[in-house]
């Protein structure tokens, strides 16, 4: 059951791959990835650790874009001259700079020129969703002899996509597990995931998540201090819009974890909570 959830996992982090192709360029084989399609396309891919761009024309002519330094150590910016030349000067090149955020913007700019029906590509925009929460735990990852529940409250920090990969977010968590009064444990921790909405409609989603890094700090009647780990711990929840911008969510964390051992008590670890778009 495990390695299928931790399978299904990898499968929800994946992200369609963009298309690539092999070309002989100045008798160098490449393997490169197709960014923008148009008059002009936009080929670039990692090689030898280093980022290599390339254009493309009409007429499969492929030429490379570099920016290389003189004796005097000054860069010279031959992808300005090359970019002028096949788009015959029609779109500024001054503050167009060797990335592929600052290429794509020159590409979308001059094929959407020359072709009405050019499609521009879609901006990556980062939305942030804020969230507390409230609920009650029994520690399923600690020895738990009598399986006492306890309150658990906290916070999280959400960022995901608003249309490019909407269904994938990361969040910053901080969630306090309060001590029993028969059960002399309590924790913080802080942790960094990975959230992937598998129902994603406009008015509620459902998700599964992984912590796969914490910090957590603990206070036992005969110790306490803080330890970083990658326990991998997996949870589901959802959100269930309740205004424009806001949420009431409920989720089942700490299911289970790859690294960990359920200390064998059934996990209990439930919270709701209210959510808001920043």
């Amino acid at each position: 059951m495990k390695k299928l959830l931790l399978l299904l996992c990898i499968i929800f982090m994946s992200t369609s791959a963009i298309a690539q192709n092999t070309y002989t360029i100045n008798n160098e084989e490449l393997t490169l990835k197709t960014e923008i399609e148009g008059d002009l396309d936009l080929l670039w891919n990692t090689i030898d650790s280093q980022f290599r761009y390339f254009v493309k024309t009409t007429d499969n002519t492929i030429i490379e874009l570099v920016n290389t330094k003189d004796s005097n150590n000054k860069y010279q910016e031959e992808y300005k001259t090359v970019l002028n030349t096949v788009s015959n000067n029609s779109i500024p090149t001054k503050k167009v700079n060797l990335t592929l955020p600052s290429l794509r913007s020159f590409f979308d700019l001059y094929n959407a020129s020359q072709d009405a029906n050019y499609k521009q590509t879609e901006r990556v925009k980062i939305k942030t969703r804020i969230g507390v929460f409230g609920g009650v735990t029994n520690n399923p990852f600690v020895e738990n002899p009598d399986n006492k529940t306890t309150a658990l409250f906290g916070a999280e920090l959400e960022f995901f996509g608003s249309k490019i990969m909407p269904r994938h977010a990361g969040f910053i968590g901080v969630r306090h597990a309060a001590e029993h009064k028969d059960f002399k444990y309590a924790a913080t921790q802080i942790a960094l995931g990975y959230r992937y909405r598998f129902i994603n409609q406009s008015n509620f989603n459902i998700y599964a998540n992984v912590k796969f890094a914490t910090y957590t700090i603990t206070n036992t009647e005969n110790d306490s201090g803080g330890v970083f780990d990658a326990p991998f711990i997996f949870g589901l929840g959802t959100d269930i819009k309740v205004c424009e911008n806001g949420f009431i969510t409920f989720a089942y964390n700490e299911l289970f974890s790859i690294f960990i051992d359920n200390q064998g008590n059934f996990p209990i670890d439930f919270a709701v909570g209210y959510k808001m778009n920043l």
